[in-house]
């Protein structure tokens, strides 16, 4: 494995921009750690994958379902995953993970490979911008060395073993968005995780309502439908 080469192409692919507009960085940090889950040991005598701490397991009632019937609290609790890394993970959590940002935000997320082996992650139905990658641990102070001019715009970012990635996304569209590991191993024994965008005004400038044929299920069938958004 060529890793030299591999950190050369990451951080020489550029972005033509002219004149001097330069993307700016105001915004949360969200540090996302994807590490395997106590290698070569199981939870509840399976195999999981972690982030942070937690490994994603689904819910009987769909999270955005759960949200749009405003009983999310009885499904689920937001920002469960702390923001940063433990140094070691002695107990994995099993829940589902969703993180709750704000509307038109401009996020910071930091993915830290401890690992031997390259990690990918996808960002599903959102283009971030990767303006880092090095060797070592991620530290605030490595902000200053940010591509913040000529990044470019992916939906898939790999991580090289024993490295680092920063990605920057604009969160400008409401709904839930699913951050994931592109090894359906580790996507599927529970590396993935929502970032939940409610509409602050219930606009339907910002969001859709519920279709008239959705199907409700677990902790919201029975229930009266909410009300629709404004305009």
């Amino acid at each position: 494995m060529d890793l030299k080469n591999g950190f050369r192409a990451l951080k020489n692919v550029r972005m033509g921009i002219p004149g001097k507009s330069q993307r700016p960085f105001n915004g949360q940090s969200t540090p996302v750690n994807g590490q395997r889950a106590n290698t070569g040991e199981k939870v509840d005598g399976k195999l999981r994958y972690a982030i942070n701490g937690v490994s994603f397991v689904e819910s009987a009632t769909p999270l955005k379902l759960a949200e749009y019937y405003g009983v999310a609290d009885k499904v689920f609790k937001y920002n469960n995953i702390l923001d940063e890394p433990p140094a070691e993970i002695s107990k994995v959590a099993l829940e589902p993970i969703v993180l709750n940002m704000t509307h038109k935000s401009f996020v910071e997320i930091i993915f830290q490979n401890r690992e031997m082996a390259i990690q990918s992650w996808h960002v599903d139905g959102y283009a971030f911008i990767d303006v880092a990658v090095e060797i070592g641990k991620w530290s605030s102070e490595k902000r200053m060395n940010y591509n913040l001019l000529k990044a470019v715009s992916r939906h898939t970012i790999q991580v090289f073993p024993h490295s680092w990635v920063v990605v920057l996304v604009s969160l400008d569209n409401c709904r839930m968005w699913n951050i994931r590991s592109e090894k359906w191993d580790m996507h599927y024994l529970g590396q993935q995780l929502y970032i939940s965008l409610l509409s602050p005004k219930c606009s339907m400038r910002d969001e859709y309502n519920l279709p008239d044929d959705v199907m409700t299920c677990s902790v919201v069938e029975g229930m009266p439908r909410p009300p629709p958004f404004g305009s």
